[in-house]
């Protein structure tokens, strides 16, 4: 992506706590231990890979991608799609994304990868828009 900067990538962590598993000093109830949003986002909204789960090896792996930033106001958090990546970097001066496996079977989850996108140009957030829910 063409604004795509301070990228992190945690293969590292991912590849020790595997290694972890199967030393015996972490359980698979530890690394399996995906919050319940999480795997609702992995099923809902979350991209298919063709990469098998590390721990159950019977599942695919999926890909959710969230979005944090104070410029993006109250959208920050939320799930997005890769596609929706690129428009979003244009529009907004920086945010960060984070990429998470998940696998829907067993739990399995872990940040693969975070970097910083936009075009650099600093704006402010957008207005909140009121709700039914404001109004309690």
């Amino acid at each position: 992506m063409w604004s795509q900067r301070s990228v992190i990538d945690y293969s590292l962590a991912r590849r020790s706590a595997l290694a972890g598993l199967l030393t015996g000093s972490a359980t698979s109830a530890d690394a399996c231990d995906a919050h319940p949003y999480l795997l609702r986002a992995a099923k809902h909204h979350g991209e298919a890979t063709d990469r098998d789960c590390p721990v159950c090896r019977r599942a695919k792996l999926t890909h959710v991608t969230y979005v944090y930033g104070e410029q993006l106001g109250q959208y920050s958090g939320r799930v997005k799609a890769t596609a929706e990546l690129e428009p979003m970097a244009r529009e907004h001066g920086e945010f960060r994304v984070y990429v998470v496996e998940v696998c829907q079977g067993c739990g399995w989850n872990h940040l693969t990868l975070s970097y910083v996108l936009g075009d650099g140009v600093e704006r402010r957030a957008p207005r909140r828009q009121r709700t039914a829910e404001d109004e309690y």
